[in-house]
């Protein structure tokens, strides 16, 4: 009965060790040696007396083994309170213990478990009994009992095995043990406890004595906090694997260090999330207006001065010598022909330079330095000089120009119905096909004089309708009035050539 109530608490014991066990107690069965077969009682396995001059009796020899706390006088009495084992008949009087019996679960060594932390100290007791039959393993009656065996000791966690050798009347055990950490316990009891994983629980390994040994990219107490990349902002960027960094609402970047600004801003910064701080030169919600146009653009061209004037627009003040709004022009100074009397003009920066013709002088080459001394009309022209200085020539029909230089190119253009030029009603068509304004004209308004006026002649044969005429009532003939109509009319052929 005893022999089944230790067999159950043993098997329990197991059972509960394979979820709980933080070590294991080894003890490897070496040698045994009884010299004469005989039994703690002297007698004879097989019963009887022994003699020295008998032969040794034949034993069937197994043992029991119990592991208790430290006592200084160990009893062989249960209960063992580490555990204990017993195995089945491993050899008869002297024999080495076998690592395995092929017909039976035992293993050598004996290991018994341990569910707590390994205390340092021990008291082992181990039984060598007899059996009559292999079937009978009862280790209560006393009788059965070949020699037992007591020992103490200190013993520390470690893979290497204690030797020892215990003598008893005339037998002999050889035996060594040792305690060892189970699988996933560390420390001098065994008590640490440390698996290692790499899933939502943990990532990590162990070290020698049980410490949690984080895996690359992990962090925290059990491993569970990857680490993010280098540099990434702690308040605004997290991760949920190593190397990463997601960014929280609001902010952006590698580094997550960046705040999102307002949609739609253009020219803004923030320093928070959802800002829109405009840059200098720019104004609006949005910072898209843009307050400075002439820094942004530089419009102005040339070395102009840019000026502001508002929203995306400016003002250029150019240079001597350009012109247009972004001061892109060159001004001509030529362009209006300002050089008179044939002199040829050169541009240059905000002026000109005029270069006359022989005989001319003058900002412009507007005055002459001839006289009719100087014989200077052409083609036949008549020479009068001037009361102010100077002269003009009396062109003749077909000529013009101020020294009557230039052949008058005849109306080639726009005829009239009658094969003269269309003028103005107050103009005079000539036979050139030339007009001419308030010159001699034959409409009959003006075929006889007006009252208190003389009939003019024109050099032509036509008549001169002039009011100034009637301001002579005796119809004088003022020569020198005349004779600068002519000039005038001679001009104006100069200029329709021209033109």
């Amino acid at each position: 009965m005893g022999r089944v109530i230790l067999l159950t608490l043993t098997v329990m014991f197991m059972l509960l060790c394979q979820g709980f066990c933080s070590g294991v107690f080894e003890l490897k069965l070496q040698e045994f040696l009884n010299k004469k077969g005989a039994q703690g009682n002297k007698n004879c396995c097989k019963g009887g007396l022994t003699s020295s001059f008998q032969q040794q009796c034949e034993c069937k020899t197994f043992f029991r083994i119990c592991l208790k706390h430290y006592q200084p006088n160990a009893s062989p009495e249960p209960p063992c309170t580490y555990g204990g084992a017993v195995t089945p008949v491993l050899g008869s009087n002297s024999f080495q213990v076998p690592d395995v019996i092929p017909e039976s679960a035992f293993t050598n060594p004996v290991r018994i478990n341990f569910g707590f932390t390994w205390p340092g100290t021990f008291s082992l007791i181990i039984e060598a009994l007899h059996t009559d039959s292999k079937d009978d393993l009862s280790t209560e009656n006393p009788e059965r009992v070949i020699s037992t065996m007591t020992t103490q000791r200190h013993l520390t966690v470690g893979d290497d095995w204690s030797q020892d050798l215990h003598t008893a009347g005339r037998t002999e055990l050889k035996y060594s043990y040792r305690f060892v950490c189970d699988e996933h316990y560390y420390g001098d009891g065994c008590s640490v406890f440390c698996r290692p994983r790499d899933d939502a629980f943990g990532h990590f390994t162990c070290g020698e004595r049980g410490e949690i040994v984080c895996d690359a990219g992990w962090k925290g107490q059990y491993c569970t906090e990857p680490i993010c990349l280098p540099g990434c902002d702690e308040e605004h960027g997290f991760c949920e694997k190593p190397g990463e960094c997601k960014c929280r609402v609001g902010f952006k970047g590698r580094y997550c260090d960046e705040c999102i600004r307002y949609p739609g801003c253009l020219h803004g910064t923030c320093q928070q999330p959802w800002q829109c701080n405009c840059q200098e030169g720019w104004g609006g919600l949005f910072c898209n207006q843009d307050l400075n146009y002439c820094t942004h653009h530089k419009p102005c061209m040339n070395g102009a001065t840019c000026s502001n004037t508002g929203q995306g627009s400016y003002t250029c003040s150019c240079r001597p010598g350009f012109t247009g709004a972004s001061c892109e022009i060159k001004v001509n100074e030529c362009a209006g022909n300002p050089c008179r009397n044939g002199g040829s003009c050169t541009d240059s920066e905000n002026t000109y330079k005029c270069s006359c013709p022989h005989g001319f002088y003058g900002n412009n080459c507007e005055l002459s330095a001839m006289t009719c001394a100087d014989g200077p009309c052409s083609n036949g022209g008549r020479c009068a000089d001037n009361p102010d200085g100077g002269y003009f020539c009396q062109c003749p029909t077909g000529y013009a120009g101020f020294n009557c230089e230039k052949k008058i190119d005849h109306c080639t253009s726009s005829p009239c119905s009658n094969g003269e030029r269309r003028c103005d009603p107050r103009s005079l068509c000539s036979a050139a096909r030339l007009c001419f304004t308030n010159v001699c004209k034959t409409f009959p308004g003006c075929k006889k004089p007006p009252m208190g006026c003389r009939l003019l002649i024109c050099s032509m044969g036509e008549f001169l309708c002039s009011f100034r005429c009637c301001s002579n009532p005796r119809g004088r003939r003022p020569a020198l009035r005349l004779l600068l109509i002519q000039r005038r009319l001679t001009d104006i052929q100069s200029e329709l050539v021209l033109y």
